[in-house]
Formats: C-alpha cells, sequence, structure tokens
C-alpha cells in the first residue's frame, strides 16, 4: 500500500485575538487574570492526530458537530496550517468544502469555474476543454451566465462539485456537500463517486449520513473533541459511534 495522506502528531489551536477592557490598574494588579482569560480563549480543534490514507480508498471522516471535521479537511486540503505536526500529501489534493469557499459572488457561473478551475491547478485550455462538461454534469445550462450571488445553496452545490470531479484530482476532500441539494442530484454525486473510486482515486469523506459512510467508505475514522476515537473498518467504526451516540449499533433493527 502507498500512503496519500499522512498525518503525524498533527495540532491546530485558534487563538482568537483578545480584546481587554480592564483597565492599566487591572493589568498591574491582577496579571494572572489576563493570562487565564487568554488561556481560556484558546481552541484545539485538532489534537495530536497521527494516520494515514492510502492511495485508492475512500475514507470517511465522523464525529460530533464540532469534533474537528471540517478543521481535519482544511488541512489536509491546504487551506489551514498546522500548529505543530506534519502532513504529507503525495498527489494533486481537490478541496469541495463548505459551500462557497473559492467562489466569487459577483462573478457568473462560467466565470467562476474558470477562477476555480485554476485554484485547482488546472490551466486556462484545460478548463475550456471541460467547460462543457461541467456546465452539462452541474444541469445549470439557463443560469450558467448569471451572477453566482442570485444562485440557490442547491444550485452552488451543484456547481462546486461538477467543478471538483472534472478538475481529475488525486485526492478529493468531501465535506458535507451532499446534504445540500435535490435527491436525484446527490444520487447523480454517489455515482460519481463511485466511479472515482473505481479509477483509484483517494477520496477523503465527511459527513453526518452514518448509512453512507458505511457503504461508499472502506475505512473510517471517529473524531471527538479534535482526538482520534477510533479507526478502522467502516463498519465497525460507525457501529462503535452509534452506540456512543444512540446508545445503540447502528445495524440494530434492520
Amino acid at each position: 500500500m502507498t500512503p496519500a495522506v499522512t498525518l503525524q502528531d498533527v495540532t491546530k489551536v485558534f487563538t482568537p485575538v483578545a480584546h481587554y477592557r480592564a483597565g492599566f490598574k487591572s493589568m498591574i494588579l491582577h496579571p494572572r487574570a489576563l493570562f487565564d482569560r487568554e488561556r481560556r480563549q484558546r481552541f484545539v480543534a485538532v489534537d495530536r492526530l497521527s494516520f494515514v490514507v492510502q492511495k485508492g480508498e475512500t475514507f470517511g471522516i465522523l464525529g460530533r458537530n464540532g469534533a474537528g471535521k471540517s478543521t481535519l479537511l482544511g488541512l489536509i486540503g491546504g487551506i489551514l496550517r498546522p500548529t505543530s505536526g506534519r502532513i504529507l500529501i503525495d498527489g494533486r489534493v481537490c478541496p469541495l468544502l463548505e459551500l462557497g469557499v473559492g467562489f466569487t459572488p459577483e462573478l457568473t457561473g462560467r466565470e467562476n469555474i474558470v477562477v476555480n478551475g485554476v485554484l485547482l491547478g488546472l490551466r486556462r485550455y484545460q478548463i475550456e476543454e471541460r467547460m462543457e462538461a461541467i456546465i452539462e454534469f452541474s444541469g445549470l445550462h439557463s443560469f450558467i451566465d448569471h451572477d453566482l450571488k442570485t444562485y440557490s445553496s442547491g444550485m452552488q452545490v451543484r456547481l462546486g462539485f461538477s467543478i471538483a470531479v472534472h478538475a481529475h484530482p488525486d485526492i478529493l476532500l468531501v465535506d458535507e456537500v451532499l446534504a445540500v441539494g435535490d435527491a436525484e442530484f446527490q444520487q447523480k454525486c454517489l455515482d460519481r463517486i463511485a466511479e472515482l473510486r473505481n479509477r483509484q482515486v483517494t477520496i477523503i469523506f465527511v459527513s453526518h449520513d452514518l448509512a453512507m459512510l458505511e457503504s461508499i467508505c472502506d475505512r473510517s475514522v471517529w473524531i471527538d473533541h479534535g482526538q482520534l476515537r477510533a479507526i478502522g473498518v467502516s463498519k465497525d467504526v460507525v457501529s462503535q459511534y452509534s452506540v456512543e451516540v444512540t446508545g445503540h449499533s447502528s445495524r440494530e433493527g434492520t
């Protein structure tokens, strides 16, 4: 097996800029209180995570809201930098992250295809060659020359997913976007993901849909408060997570 993504003791800490309202006198008399306040504001989103995603693997990430899932994808996608630790990537990454990332509302859908294609590492001629296929997959022919700010959230997902899968990625990052949009397009996306799996594209997938993770992911990792709780075959990890969250296995009652 050849690693596509390797995390080595990765930590990401967010430290908001503190704005102190205490006067100079309080700062002199109670300096420890200011230090404690700043320490409380530090948020450890990812805490010493280490694991490997193999090339051609479809890998799920699950956890409660705020567990650090989206931060983890942002780190793998290079959108965020780790506070400590190392992330090793072998291949070209295409991140399909939270809605609106990389889009410019004042540009048309067609212009956003060009901008996003460049951000994903394509040359202009490659984008032009794939333009009609991208538009066809998105189903947005009637709106493609309208400003993106007129698009619904579902339309933006259609466009973003279509651009990403036509960029021919080595590693595709997908963050909850399939939760937006109609059932027909969701199935179309899942069919395309199946094609990418057959082509041995590495896919890292975040979703709250446990049945989807169990059905399409080879392995999964469960993170809680930024820390690794379990990693392994998806059905086993999903079952452990379901017991923790709902009190019963995901396979009970089926």
